[in-house]
C-alpha cells in the first residue's frame, strides 16, 4: 500500500509518501517561518494563501522524489483538523480533488492522531502505549489503545507548553518561534540554577498541567533584570524555564506511568510526540523517568516531531487497514479532540490553548 500524505494545519506545507512497510519514499516540508516571523506568530490568513500557492507543487515534489506517478498510489491522506481552518481546507480540498480524479480512497486524519501514531511509524510500536503530546497548540497525557482509541489522562488547564516557550521566548527578546530558541539560549548558560521559578502542579495529585504561572515568573525576572537583557540573563533564564518544563513534565508524567501500569501491565512504552518532543532536555529528563520507570522511551527523530506529512499518511494507513475511509464531502474540522469523552479542562479556551483540545 503507498499512500499520499498532505499535511496543512498550521504554518508548515507538507507532502509525503509512505509505504504501509513503514518506508518513507517522500517527506518535503515547507516551513513557512520567514512569512510569520516578523507578526511574532503565525498570521491564519498568511498561513492560508501559502498553503494555497505552494501544496500542488510541493506534492509534485515529493511524487518525483519518490519515483511514482499517480497511478501508483493507493489512497490520499490530508490533515481534516484540527488547526487553522483555511490551511486545513485548502489541504482537504487538495487531497479530495486527487481521489476524484483517480477513484482513489480518501481519508481524513485527525492531526494529533498523526503525531499519537508517528511511533508506530519510526518503531512499530505496539498498543496500548502512553503518550505525552506537546507542540504550540497542545499538552496531553494520552493512552493510546488502539486506532481512534485514545483515553485522555491529564491536559493543560490554561496554556500549551509549547505557547508557554513563544511567550516566554518574546519575553528574553529571543524572537520566534520560541521553542528552539530558547533551547539555543539555555545551551548557553553559565549559572542554570541562578534563577528561581515555580513548578506549578508538581505533586498535586492528578495528570494536568499548567504554565500560565510559570510564564508569569519569567516576566516578573525580566522586569526586575531591566530590558534589554543581557545575553547572560537571556541564557540562564532560558535555561531555568527551559529545566523548570522538563521537571514538571516528567511529575506528571510519572503520575500518569502508575495509572497507566494499573490499567495496563502489558504496557511498556513513554512516547512523547509533537514539536516540542524536539526539545532534547525534555526528551533526557523522560527517557531517564522511563528507565527509573522500566518502560521504554520513545520518541520520533527530530523532523517527524514537528508538522510533517509523513505522520499523516502512515495514519491514513493506519485507517485503511481497518478499512476505515472517509466520504468527499468530509467538513473539516477546526477542533477534533482525540477524546471525545473526557470532561473539559477547567481554564481558557482558544486558539493556542491546549483547553481546545
Amino acid at each position: 500500500m503507498i499512500v499520499l500524505g498532505i499535511e496543512t494545519s498550521c504554518d508548515e506545507t507538507a507532502a509525503a509518501i509512505v509505504t504501509d512497510a513503514r518506508e518513507i519514499r517522500a517527506d518535503v516540508v515547507l516551513s513557512q517561518l520567514d512569512d510569520h516571523t516578523p507578526y511574532g506568530g503565525v498570521v491564519p490568513e498568511i498561513a492560508a494563501r501559502a498553503h494555497l500557492e505552494h501544496l500542488d507543487g510541493l506534492i509534485r515534489r515529493a511524487m518525483e522524489n519518490a519515483g511514482l506517478g499517480f497511478g501508483d498510489i493507493d489512497a490520499v491522506a490530508a490533515t481534516g483538523g484540527p488547526g487553522l481552518i483555511g490551511g486545513v481546507i485548502v489541504g482537504v480540498m487538495t487531497a479530495k480533488a486527487i481521489a476524484a480524479a483517480r477513484k482513489l480512497p480518501f481519508v481524513a486524519v485527525n492531526h494529533l492522531e498523526g503525531h499519537a501514531l508517528t511511533a508506530r511509524l519510526t518503531d512499530d510500536v505496539p498498543f496500548p502505549y502512553l503518550l505525552l503530546l506537546v507542540s504550540g497548540g497542545h499538552c496531553q497525557l494520552l493512552v493510546v489503545e488502539g486506532v481512534g482509541q485514545y483515553r485522555r489522562l491529564g491536559t493543560t488547564i490554561d496554556d500549551a507548553v509549547g505557547e508557554a516557550f513563544d511567550k516566554t521566548a518574546k519575553l528574553l527578546g529571543l524572537g520566534y518561534p520560541g521553542g528552539p530558541l530558547v533551547e539555543k539560549a539555555a545551551g548557553r548558560a553559565t549559572n542554570p540554577g541562578r534563577f528561581d521559578l515555580p513548578r506549578p502542579m508538581v505533586g498535586r495529585p492528578g495528570c494536568d498541567f499548567s504554565f500560565s504561572g510559570l510564564k508569569t515568573a519569567v516576566r516578573r525576572h525580566v522586569e526586575e533584570l531591566g530590558k534589554p537583557l543581557s545575553e547572560e540573563d537571556q541564557a540562564d533564564l532560558a535555561a531555568a524555564f527551559q529545566n523548570t518544563v522538563a521537571e514538571v513534565m516528567a511529575d506528571r508524567c510519572a503520575r500518569a506511568i502508575r495509572q497507566f501500569k494499573e490499567a495496563h501491565p502489558q504496557g511498556s512504552a513513554l512516547v512523547v510526540a509533537g514539536g516540542v518532543a524536539a526539545n532534547k532536555t525534555l526528551r533526557a529528563r523522560l527517557s531517564s523517568l522511563a528507565e527509573q520507570q522500566g518502560m521504554t522511551f520513545v520518541a520520533p527523530p527530530l523532523r517527524l516531531c514537528t508538522d510533517n506529512a509523513a505522520m499523516i499518511a502512515w495514519a491514513g494507513i493506519e485507517r485503511l487497514r481497518l478499512g476505515q475511509t472517509d466520504p468527499l464531502n468530509f467538513a473539516p474540522r477546526p477542533r477534533w479532540p482525540l477524546d471525545p469523552t473526557a470532561k473539559p479542562a477547567i481554564g481558557k479556551s482558544g486558539v493556542g490553548s491546549g483547553v481546545k483540545a
